[in-house]
């Protein structure tokens, strides 16, 4: 049995407001955290590897996944599929491993809503500012300035779902708010209704005291 069970790690946040660096960062704290690689109708990026960033599928064979029920969760996004291939992911809670995924607030609804709903630990990310937000995405220098524009009309539906999630972050700076995303995950870890063992370890602690008498 392993010593704990495994933590369902929802990242979420407005494009530009940092998860992915969080996400990044918190696996570089702990390198045991896997990270949900997601499956995706879109094209690939110039240095993007099929398994690595993402599972890049055709329109059909992404289809073909959901009508199987393979995929955790899964929602269109500027005109293309994203998913969670299911698999994985509960042999890694199974395990006793953690789970992160860094994904909008649609394939976090839905992973909230399945039947691992126990398991998630869901965190929103907010910009300081919306003037902020732009600043960013316009900084990255990936996208055109109608890309950038539809970012920023999309966040302000992605910033309404705030209160759906357990934990609400504001990165005016990324090291604070990785230490705070540090400190959830590790007062999730240490819930008494995920450490499974602990009724045997309070057993044997009780049979140390008997003994003693």
């Amino acid at each position: 049995m392993a010593d704990r069970r495994g933590l369902l790690i929802i990242l979420s946040s407005p494009s530009g407001a940092g998860k992915s660096t969080l996400a990044k960062r918190l696996r570089a704290w702990d390198p045991d955290i896997r990270f949900s690689v997601s499956a995706t109708t879109r094209a690939p990026r110039p240095g993007e590897t099929d398994g690595v960033e993402y599972f890049f599928h055709s329109r059909a064979e992404f289809d073909g996944m959901i009508a199987d029920g393979a995929l955790l969760e899964h929602a269109e996004v500027f005109g293309n599929l994203y998913g969670s291939p299911k698999g994985p992911v509960l042999a890694a809670l199974d395990a006793g491993q953690d789970v992160l995924f860094d994904i909008d607030w649609q394939g976090g609804q839905q992973i909230r809503n399945s039947l691992r709903a126990e398991d998630v630990v869901s965190i929103f990310v907010l910009p300081p500012s919306i003037a902020e937000l732009e600043k960013r995405l316009t900084g990255r220098g990936q996208d055109s300035p109608e890309i950038i524009a539809g970012r920023m009309t999309r966040s302000r539906d992605e910033i309404s779902h705030w209160a759906e999630y357990d934990y609400v972050l504001v990165n005016h700076d990324i090291d604070t708010a990785e230490a705070e995303l540090r400190a959830i995950v590790t007062a999730e870890r240490l819930k008494r209704s995920r450490q499974p063992g602990l009724m045997d370890r309070v057993r044997a602690l009780n049979t140390e005291f008997e003994e003693r008498t």
